[in-house]
């Protein structure tokens, strides 16, 4: 019988959306962000110059959910989008000036965030946590 509450991808899933809840709860109210359109911009602040599809890629996030938080920040002023050289239907995305400042200012917050989360375990936790998240990520492809 399946037990819900000791069903892995069920806990993943259900710690996944707390922990995002609670790092939305440091930006939505300020730049009136969804947690798809932080990811969006998360991404693209460490990895300038990503399509849309590398983003969505990166982040594990659907296509679809993604091209709509796209949409909105490029209607926000907190994207822009220019073509490829290479391929002119190819689309390069990166964070305007104003992406920029929303970046710099959530991601302190959002480092502070992790920070006390990972407080509640001592350091063998935090490294024997990471090991066991790389495993997984890596085992689940």
């Amino acid at each position: 019988m399946l037990e819900l509450e000791k069903f892995l991808p069920y806990r993943l899933s259900v710690l996944s959306n707390q922990v995002s809840r609670g790092i939305a709860e440091t930006y939505a109210g300020r730049f009136g962000l969804s947690v798809t359109e932080w990811r969006v911009i998360a991404i693209l602040g460490r990895y300038p110059d990503l399509t849309a599809t590398e983003v969505a890629e990166r982040s594990a996030m659907d296509k679809v959910a993604v091209s709509r938080a796209v949409r909105r920040l490029l209607d926000g002023d907190l994207l822009q989008r220019r073509e490829s050289d290479a391929d002119r239907r190819t689309r390069h995305l990166r964070l305007s000036r104003e992406g920029v400042k929303v970046f710099d200012a959530i991601a302190p917050a959002a480092l502070d965030y992790e920070r006390r989360l990972l407080e509640r375990l001592d350091p063998e936790e935090r490294r024997v946590f990471n090991r066991v998240i790389d495993k997984l990520l890596e085992v689940s492809r």
